[in-house]
């Protein structure tokens, strides 16, 4: 284990917490149904899924997309490095923990900015004696930093799989595409790239009313089609891997989620909306509830 975020100075910490203004990755654990978030925060989530009574399913499909992206790099693809940005706060199966479950020796570095998710960055480093993880303090529009800091704990001489889920809509076009490549031309042959992008070719009414909930709280939310998504695989020159650029769960689906313990009824009618999210099995989706592209490819 290691990483400079066990030696941050939690005042310090503290100090650089905005909880009046909502988080995407706090936002996103209010859908998970963690407990490190603010009330901007939920209120963020509560009137997205107001906007989207199913929206939740955009976020859970996207969590198992990783499931399944980054249990299929390593077992079918020899990946044994991921450089994971946007991490998130921490939650159930976290890239280290599927990686390391099926190859032990696995090399893990998690990049966030978001002090709240630096506080619970313990949590991402419990590797395995076998394996490594660290944690970067970081934003994805510092790319050097990122290679530079990375480099630490990964050889990036050898293939490393790049996870970019859920981060990019974040991001206006005249830096993401840049980004992108700047992060992807410092890896070698056989790198991987994990992407999942929300868009509006599939469901737009529901997903604009969403973009508007988040834009009216100060977030850049792009809404990327198709072809916009794959350009972040073709321009880099790297080879899709089937079945290409598809909604989140018609990813190799596997039809392994977990199903969350449900309580009994007496106990969810006196819960919210947003609070009831964490019970629901998101097995039962349909197309009409998906807004998120996900793919893998491989730099040639």
């Amino acid at each position: 284990m290691t990483g400079d975020a066990l030696s941050q100075d939690p005042a310090e910490l503290q100090g650089r917490i905005d909880s009046s203004k909502a988080h995407p990755a706090r936002v996103y654990d209010v859908f998970l149904g963690g407990k490190d978030h603010y009330p901007a925060d939920r209120d963020a989530a509560a009137a997205a899924l107001a906007a989207n009574p199913r929206g939740y399913l955009d976020v859970r499909h996207n969590r198992d997309f990783l499931r399944r992206a980054v249990t299929t790099l390593v077992e079918q693809d020899g990946i044994r490095q991921f450089l994971d940005i946007g991490t998130g706060l921490p939650t159930a199966e976290n890239v280290h923990q599927i990686a390391q479950r099926i190859a032990p020796d696995s090399r893990v570095v998690y990049v966030d900015n978001d002090p709240v998710v630096l506080a619970h960055a313990r949590a991402l480093l419990t590797s395995g004696p076998e394996g490594r993880t660290d944690y970067i303090d970081a934003d994805l529009r510092d790319p050097a930093r990122i290679l530079e800091q990375a480099a630490k704990t990964l050889d990036l001489d050898q293939p490393v799989a790049l996870c970019l889920v859920a981060i990019l809509h974040f991001v206006a076009d005249e830096e993401a595409y840049p980004l992108v490549r700047e992060l992807l031309d410092a890896l070698p042959v056989g790198s991987r790239l994990v992407l999942t992008h929300l868009t509006e070719d599939l469901n737009p009414e529901k997903i604009r009313a969403v973009q508007r909930t988040y834009t009216e709280r100060g977030f850049t939310f792009v809404l990327r089609s198709r072809a916009e998504v794959e350009r972040f695989f073709t321009e880099n020159s790297l080879e899709i891997a089937d079945p290409g650029i598809v909604p989140a769960h018609r990813w190799r689906p596997d039809h392994a989620a977990p199903v969350p313990e449900r309580p009994d009824e007496s106990y969810l009618a006196g819960l919210d909306d947003i609070e009831k999210v964490r019970y629901h099995d998101i097995n039962d989706v349909t197309d009409a509830d998906i807004n998120v592209y996900a793919g893998t490819a491989a730099k040639g």
